[in-house]
């Protein structure tokens, strides 16, 4: 698979479209690094954003009280871009559904909607099965969060993370130590707003146009693969690719991560260029 990818990156041009990857709770644009290096050596534009409270974002996540507040970064963006302007929309995990609310604001500024091993339902949180669905269940390992009380010991907790004695096992059991620690360093509170998310948009005609695209990843261990499959059933996107990792295919098996994003971003510019003007 490496040839192919390095092949993949000798055959695209200055004038492929750009990538906006989106990283699931606690993580950051910076857990991209991997996949942003490869894909910005074959001549993609990538940007790697933060959300609200991740990253070097600067908000304290015991105060982000709506998943829409989380999401800000990622809609300031797409609307800050021309409408001439298309781009390829990557979610890991809960950035899914940032990248669904996109699809529902913006989806004239999509050319395609990839999900790498995340959460993807059209309406979001809705339903007790939609949460069952679409939401970690991680307590097969115990208590396995830490959580922020801003609200007082006798309230709804505010923020969470995994405790980091279980992060390799539940996140990267198969990637390398050393993202490992890097993670274990730079990973932060999540705003558990996050697990309210649903739909406030009115569909469009044109968002079942956009072109999504599911990557199942084959040992996850915090949205599983039965979920996963259950997801893709539910709502069906245009292709399902399946790539041997843990929850975190951009430190364990970037590669192979980034091969499939060339063959969507290629597959895509190609379908377009057919298009009748």
């Amino acid at each position: 698979m490496g040839e192919e990818v390095m092949d993949s990156l000798s055959k695209v041009g200055s004038s492929s479209p750009r990538f906006i990857l989106v990283h699931g709770v606690s993580h950051g644009g910076w857990c991209w690094y991997k996949v942003r290096a490869l894909l910005e050596a074959s001549g993609y534009s990538v940007t790697c954003i933060d959300l609200k409270a991740s990253g070097i974002e600067p908000s304290d996540p015991n105060f982000v009280m709506s998943f829409q507040d989380y999401n800000q970064p990622l809609v300031d963006l797409l609307a800050s871009l021309p409408n001439q302007h298309k781009v390829i929309l990557v979610g890991h995990s809960a950035g899914g559904i940032s990248v669904t609310e996109a699809i529902h604001k913006f989806p004239e500024k999509i050319e395609a909607a990839v999900y790498v091993g995340a959460t993807m339902l059209k309406l979001g949180f809705q339903t007790d099965q939609d949460v069952k669905d679409g939401a970690p269940d991680l307590s097969e390992y115990g208590q396995a969060y830490n959580f922020g009380l801003r609200l007082g010991m006798d309230q709804p907790p505010t923020s969470a993370i995994i405790k980091k004695e279980l992060q390799r096992k539940i996140l990267y059991q198969m990637s390398p130590l050393e993202d490992c620690a890097l993670a274990a360093m730079l990973l932060r509170p999540f705003p558990l707003a996050v697990t309210k998310a649903e739909s406030k948009e009115e569909e469009k005609d044109d968002t079942e146009m956009v072109n999504r695209i599911y990557i199942k990843t084959l040992e996850d261990r915090v949205i599983k693969r039965e979920q996963q499959e259950v997801m893709i059933k539910r709502w069906p996107p245009s292709q399902v690719y399946a790539i041997d990792s843990d929850h975190c295919p951009f430190f364990s098996n970037p590669l192979v991560l980034t091969g499939l994003l060339l063959k969507v971003a290629t597959t895509t510019t190609t379908f377009l260029q057919v298009l009748p003007i």
